[in-house]
């Protein structure tokens, strides 16, 4: 553990079979420790972490003052009860997680492996293996360490693994062994074997190796398909052998494994800076205190010296002073929540546990359940403001489908619409190796293929050939295909069904079966698809003896390298690719070139020695890959059908309706975006406008930003005239029935004159803008928008769109726009991903949410939360997230009252004992206060306690809205909270002094004593927060009740013991107040003066909360009230009751292809790269039962909302006055009855006028009054669609509008 570390490496020499050579340069061995503790270790090392939370620091402080008896009023065990609870808890987690990485630890460290050692193979564990051995792996076995194969059981070195631990693919992939290393293929030769390998140190990049090796005087160059790293599986290979570059900690799996960036949640830091405060707020006290008492001791208390003497230590008032001080900050203490933090644990592990047993967000097709990988963030999934997102395999299910293409200027393939009565084509008539799940229409193609034209048949013959496919016979005739990408494995299986069968391959040679006849190509060069390149080619040598390069890729790079002679061909072409682009399809182009013997020759020995260079390899390869392909001739382009998945336009409408910006960041081209972004309905046909920004440079950009903002405030401006008209003319038409105007009833108060004042000027664009935009921009726009001197122009932009869709950018660019807004925007995001290059975005946004889909699981492993499909989305942040913020909340607010409700106390006491310390009670109940009597009642409050149903959250999204305010707990919640807690304190100790005082018993012998005092104000407070945390749980449960009232019983159980005579016998010292407990409570007046304390905290309480209820209900009150209105109503009239249409999650399966007409735009629309980003928007498609909620918020609850909301957008604005009382829909925060509402399922539109809307709904009801409450009958506002208003005559919050579904 505390074993020197050797200096960093700059290379690293491994020779083969010498441990003693090894050895010398300390290389780690195979043994993986990912375990914190040892037996030895973990109590010191446990404590010091602990003891470095500054709670615990402060409380061992306390601890030791407790023990100087000078200072101390309170037995020590006061605080080292709750102290060493705290610690063990937290101790018995630690050792339980550290338990299982020791078990998981030891199980891979055991694992046996074949070692090569003095010739002969011996069974060692894998922690015995050392860098230089040379060890034999055997078909399925894992990679014990990073190897560099030696041999294999294959023809020619080749091995297969699967590397699904590496990086969660499941394809095989092929490694190759050198030529001179492939012949040592027994372990003899292997035992002679002493080469020498100089390559890179230990590095976590997987895709890459460098490194020579050198034997019997010559260099090999060593890369990555030579190697074998750990974690990978040998598959398909009977055995290989391997040398050990790194082992254990060094390899590129151990080197992965680092930790994430820790993330703390914004409740977390106010906490932090709220116990500060506190602790503030206790020397204060302390200070008070001791100044009360060095009066108290000068004045009065030098009276008494002849009889009551100062302590041998105190020999004046003002060392008094200072001990009393101490003495209260002792007593004081509880002041201080030392189990919050624990608690805290505690309420997220279990929000956690109901994440991941949500059924609803459960995908019984691939079987995977949502997962909370983070147990700390759960609450600030309630808070999100922006949500970035990836397309392909997050938006759309990453299962490719070969649906049309373009060859030699024809097009091929039509996407059949479900109730056409076409059939797909049966290819095993005549092509016994096809397909049966391969899906395809167009008869003319097949036509083509089969009577030898040959621009098809080179077409095809190129998807059969270039790529990187491994092929599998599992039975004869039966072939599966294992490809890196799905968009390469449709292409491979296209071919394979029109009568190109890729069959095999060897490191030399490509084997495939064309129009039934056997052709085997010589394989001369791959040159490989990367981000950069965006294409990939192979040069192979035809049986004829003809070399032949062949190209596909992206349009934007492939057709710049073609020759000059295919314009008007890549003029069709292109003219197609837009077609395909408008349909949402993937595509890319392809192309050929004739080589010959000399050109060849001639550019092969430049490949040859950029492939041996041992620096600047990539780049030297990447000039020699650039040279080659060049004037090539264009065959045509494919397209293909990456559907969406399902419940995605719901779930990006009722996302929207919560005031969620979704932004897409893809690595598509535009076209293939935007019309993802159109089925999606993140983008529709009425937005006011689309901006594209396609600069090439800092300048463009600037100009198109500044253009785009200049025609959004024309386009408001417009707007907003012609609405002034209209609501002028309108003018007190639209009333609540009350003799108020809807625009100002929200903010009008008693005394208060109506008046139609405009709203003042707003602060920002941000607030001016109505209307609805988009914002495209590019790559290359993106990397100069996100310049230091351009970011604040795009971000003004951006922030007023509706929409925004990042295209082509890379995954740096993606963290950099995720950093760009938590940086200016102060708001929480979210970043969604599946594949590897969402990696950094979702590590770098407040929340990583990863898609189990396609690609793999590195997007799962980095994030802290993961599902399988987007659509649970809106469920774990509408249901999960805003029931946990929602929890947390209420419960910090309470624990924070309950401690200073109980530690207040004293402090008024000491008004009262001459500034002693003396404390009100008990010591025993000081102790068990926090642990026994008022501990799980708010822990079960925290973790089950819930507003409203799941189903309503989702119904109503708008319940989102004080979350990203952070509404419900921040300081002025904080300040709250603890003023009712002092006022609380108040009434405990003054009601039972002035009762008491001068109260006698029944026998007339007088009842004030201090242990009558102290049961009677403890058990008052007891019954009091009892009776507080019941007024704060919305939502009982049987746990609830069983911790509320146990509680309740607990404390008159321990309270009766501790005063019993039992105890007195056994301890004697310890428990002197023998039967003063129940000789207290047997009084009527204590009981009475019990009660009075009680109804004076309560009735405060309960007033408030019923005139907020009637004159200022948030929306989830309302919602409640509904609920209850509709129950009633239902069983009065006896009806069925029928379901609210809700957000569900399912639907939008058939929305995976939208015809729109005009909304094709022009352009290319190449998709060859997997798990790029994707569109953005806030959805049109709303729900009317969220439109008429609106509606209810724009009249009685945005006022208050979007109040805070320009406050926290424009801090420097001027006073927002009555800028809320005329819904604008330049107003972010409430969705006033203007904008439009599409009804999912039959995408027709409701869209009131601005001003009107309200006017008209309630204009189209029946009123029927029944008996006191007033029930809105169903209106008809349009299409299939239905409204219900209910509600009740005042007192109670005013009435809701709800959807109804006529076919429900």
């Amino acid at each position: 553990m505390f074993r020197k570390r050797p200096p960093p490496e700059e290379e690293r020499r491994v020779r083969a079979n010498d441990r003693e050579y090894n050895e010398k340069f300390q290389y780690a061995n195979n043994c993986i420790m990912t375990s914190k503790y040892n037996i030895i270790t973990f109590l010191p090392v446990n404590l010091f972490e602990q003891f470095q939370e500054v709670a615990n620091t402060y409380f061992l402080f306390l601890l030791i003052l407790q023990l100087i008896p000078q200072i101390s009023s309170l037995s020590w065990f006061t605080t080292i009860v709750p102290l060493v609870l705290v610690l063990s808890i937290t101790a018995v987690k630690d050792a339980t997680d550290d338990y299982f990485r020791h078990k998981s630890d030891n199980q891979v460290n055991t694992r046996q492996s074949q070692v090569l050692i003095n010739g002969i193979l011996q069974k060692e564990k894998w922690m015995n293996v050392r860098v230089g051995d040379i060890i034999k792996l055997e078909n399925n076995q894992f990679v014990a360490a990073d190897l560099l194969l030696l041999s294999s059981s294959e023809p020619h070195g080749l091995c297969y693994i699967e590397t699904a631990e590496l990086d969660g693919e499941t394809n095989m992939k092929v490694r190759q062994s050198l030529c001179v290393t492939a012949e040592l293929g027994d372990p003899t030769n292997l035992a002679q074997f002493d080469g020498e390998v100089v390559c890179e140190p230990p590095n976590n990049k997987l895709d890459r190796f460098c490194g020579a090796l050198y034997w019997r005087g010559c260099k090999y160059t060593l890369t990555n398909s030579n190697m074998l790293l750990r974690g990978c599986v040998l598959r398909n290979t009977d055995s290989c052998y391997g040398l050990v570059i790194f082992a254990g900690p060094d390899t590129k799996l151990m080197q992965n494994s680092g930790r994430s960036k820790f993330k703390r949640t914004s409740i977390d830091r106010l906490m932090n800076t709220l116990v500060l405060w506190i602790f503030g707020f206790l020397v204060c006290m302390g200070v008070i205190l001791a100044i009360g008492n060095a009066v108290w001791e000068r004045e009065v208390g030098s009276l008494f010296q002849s009889y009551l003497p100062w302590d041998p230590p105190v020999d004046n008032f003002l060392f008094s002073a200072f001990l009393s001080f101490w003495s209260y900050v002792i007593i004081l203490n509880t002041v201080v929540p030392i189990s919050l933090y624990v608690s805290v644990e505690v309420i997220r592990l279990g929000h956690s546990y109901f994440i991941n047993w949500d059924r609803r967000m459960y995908c019984s097709r691939s079987n995977t359940a949502a997962e909370a990988r983070s147990t700390t963030l759960n609450e600030e999934l309630g808070q999100v403001e922006y949500i970035f997102t990836d397309k392909t395999g997050t938006l759309t299910q990453n299962i490719m489908t070969f649906c049309k293409c373009s060859i030699n200027g024809h097009t091929y393939g039509e996407v059949m619409n479900t109730s056409a009565q076409h059939k797909p084509l049966d290819f095993s008539v005549w092509n016994p190796l096809a397909d049966r799940d391969f899906r395809f229409y167009d008869v003319s193609l097949v036509e083509a293929v089969k009577t030898g034209e040959p621009s098809a048949q080179e077409f095809f013959r190129v998807l059969s050939l270039c790529h990187t496919v491994m092929s599998e016979e599992k039975s004869e005739g039966e072939l599966v295909y294992k490809a890196q990408s799905p968009d390469e494995g449709a292409l491979v299986t296209a071919a394979r069904n029109f009568g190109f069968v890729f069959c095999s391959r060897t490191p030399g040679t490509i084997t495939t079966q064309e129009m039934g006849r056997q052709v085997t190509y010589t394989l001369l060069a791959i040159l490989d698809f990367n981000n950069l390149r965006k294409r990939m080619s192979v040069i192979v040598r035809t049986p004829e003896g003809h070399i032949r390069l062949y190209c596909k890729g992206a349009d934007t790079v492939l057709f710049e390298r073609l020759h000059s002679c295919n314009q008007n061909l890549m003029n069709i072409t292109s003219d197609h690719l837009n077609e395909f682009a408008g349909d949402g399809l993937r595509t890319l182009a392809v192309a050929y070139r004739d080589l010959s013997e000399e050109q060849w020759e001639e550019w092969a020995q430049r490949y040859r020695g950029a492939d041996k260079a041992t620096d600047f390899r990539e780049d030297r390869l990447t000039a020699a890959y650039e040279e080659i392909e060049q004037d090539m001739m264009l065959l045509g382009a494919t397209a293909i059908e990456d559907k969406l998945q399902e419940g995605i336009a719901e779930t990006i409408a009722v996302l929207s309706l919560a005031n969620i910006k979704i932004w897409v960041l893809t690595g598509d081209k535009q076209e293939t975006a935007v019309n993802i972004g159109y089925s999606s309905k993140m983008l529709t046909d009425d937005m006011t406008e689309v901006f594209i920004v396609n600069g090439y440079t800092v300048q463009s950009v600037r100009e198109n930003l500044r253009r785009a903002r200049k025609r959004m405030m024309e386009s408001s401006r417009t707007r907003d005239d012609g609405k002034e008209v209209e609501m002028q003319d309108m003018g007190g038409a639209c009333s609540l029935g009350n003799g108020f105007d809807s625009r100002d009833a929200t903010n009008w108060t008693p005394g208060q004159k109506k008046s139609f004042q405009a709203p003042p000027l707003p602060a920002s664009l941000l607030e001016s803008v109505s209307g609805e935009f988009a914002l495209v921009i590019s790559g290359h726009s993106l990397a100069h928008a996100l310049e230091a001197d351009m970011e604040q122009e795009f971000l003004e932009t951006a922030c007023v769109c509706r929409a925004v869709i990042c295209c082509r950018v890379t995954p740096l660019q993606k963290a950099m726009v995720v950093e760009l807004i938590k940086r200016h925007k102060k708001a929480v995001t979210l970043a969604i991903g599946d594949g590897a290059n969402d990696v950094s975005m979702i590590k770098t946004a407040h929340i990583g949410v990863g898609i189990s889909g396609q690609e793999g699981i590195q997007a799962v492993l980095a994030s802290d939360y993961s599902f399988s499909q987007f659509r649970f989305l809106q469920r774990l942040l509408l249901v999960h997230g805003r029931w946990s913020y929602l929890r947390m909340c209420r419960f910090l607010c309470y624990f924070f009252y309950k401690n200073f409700a109980f530690t207040m106390v004293h402090f008024w006491f000491g008004f009262f004992c001459g500034f002693s310390a003396q404390t009100v009670y008990d010591q025993y109940f000081i102790t068990l206060y926090n642990i026994v009597y008022t501990s799980l009642p708010v822990l079960a409050m925290g973790i089950f306690d819930q507003d409203v149903p799941d189903q309503r959250s989702l119904e109503y999204p708008k319940l989102y809205e004080p979350g990203q305010l952070n509404l419900l707990f921040n300081k002025r919640e904080f300040f709250i909270c603890i003023t009712q807690g002092i006022y609380t304190s108040v009434v405990l100790f003054f009601v039972p002094y002035g009762a008491l005082c001068q109260a006698t018993q029944s026998n007339g012998v007088p009842l004030a004593d201090y242990q009558t005092f102290a049961v009677t104000t403890a058990t008052a407070l007891v019954i009091v927060v009892s009776v507080q945390i019941s007024l704060d749980t919305g939502y009982w449960t049987a746990i609830n009740h069983f911790f509320v009232w146990g509680s309740l019983g607990a404390y008159f159980t321990i309270l009766f013991t501790m005063h019993s005579s039992v105890l007195f016998n056994i301890f004697p010292k310890q428990f002197h107040f023998l039967g003063s407990a129940q000789m207290t409570l047997s009084q009527p007046s204590v009981w009475l003066t019990i009660t009075l304390a009680t109804v004076i905290c309560i009735a405060p309480v309960l007033a408030f909360r019923f005139l907020k209820l009637d004159l200022r209900p948030q929306l989830s009150d309302t919602v409640r009230y509904t609920q209850l209105v509709q129950q009633k109503h239902w069983k009065a009239g006896g009806r069925a009751r029928r379901g609210v249409g809700g957000a569900s999650g399912t639907g939008g399966g058939g929305l995976g292809r939208l015809g729109r007409g005009g909304s094709r735009r022009s352009g290319y629309a190449f998709a060859h790269q997997e798990g790029f980003g994707e569109l953005i928007t806030s959805g049109k498609n709303m729900r009317l039962s969220s439109l008429a909620l609106a509606s209810f918020a724009a009249r009685h609850s945005s006022s208050w909302i979007d109040t805070l909301r320009r406050k926290k957008h424009a801090p420097n604005a001027p006073p927002i006055g009555d800028i809320s009382s005329a819904p604008s829909p330049a107003q972010p925060v409430s969705m006033g009855p203007q904008e439009a509402a599409t009804e999912d399922r039959g995408q027709e539109t409701v869209d009131p006028a601005a001003s009107k809307g309200q006017c008209d709904l309630q204009a189209d009801v029946a009123q029927v009054e029944t008996g006191d409450s007033l029930i809105m009958k169903e209106a008809s506002l349009g299409g299939r669609a239905g409204a219900r208003l209910s509600g009740a005559s005042s007192p109670g919050p005013p009435p809701i509008a709800e959807e109804t579904s006529n076919g429900e």
